[in-house]
């Protein structure tokens, strides 16, 4: 037989090391390269030119663009990620006390009592008074 067998251990482990190194530097490239792209946007300080500046640099000239981005802007990069964090953060907060209610502890158990003293006054049937306290309830 005159054909060449590759086998897989032909591959030797320095070249799988290598590889493997490569392949996570490119992912690393990657990730970095969308950071500084979402940090442009982000940033509110920047222009609108500044931040076409930015995005064209980093776009036309991949490895020198994110790295002087990195270089002159990459301080404050981190702050302004844990401010946009936080502003997601209360943003959800405050959706889920929109969601849940007043947002005051209790507010349910107020609730219940005004229900209580309409159903006490005659206002409410006991059917009506069941509904509405099955719907707080739940």
């Amino acid at each position: 037989m005159a054909t060449d067998q590759f086998l897989a251990y032909d591959y030797p482990v320095l070249g799988a090391f290598w590889t493997v190194m490569w392949i996570f530097l490119w992912v690393l490239w990657v990730v970095l390269l969308f950071r500084v792209i979402a940090d442009v946007f982000r940033d509110h300080d920047l222009s609108g030119w500044a931040k076409a500046a930015w995005l064209l640099f980093v776009l036309v000239v991949p490895f020198l663009g994110v790295l002087v981005y990195v270089i002159a802007r990459g301080r404050d990069m981190g702050k302004r990620e844990l401010r946009h964090a936080r502003q997601q953060q209360e943003a959800f907060d405050a959706h889920i006390r929109e969601t849940v209610g007043s947002g005051t502890p209790g507010g349910g158990v107020d609730d219940l009592a005004r229900l209580s003293e309409l159903k006490s006054r005659g206002e409410l049937t006991d059917q009506e008074f069941q509904q509405a306290k099955e719907k707080l309830l739940h």
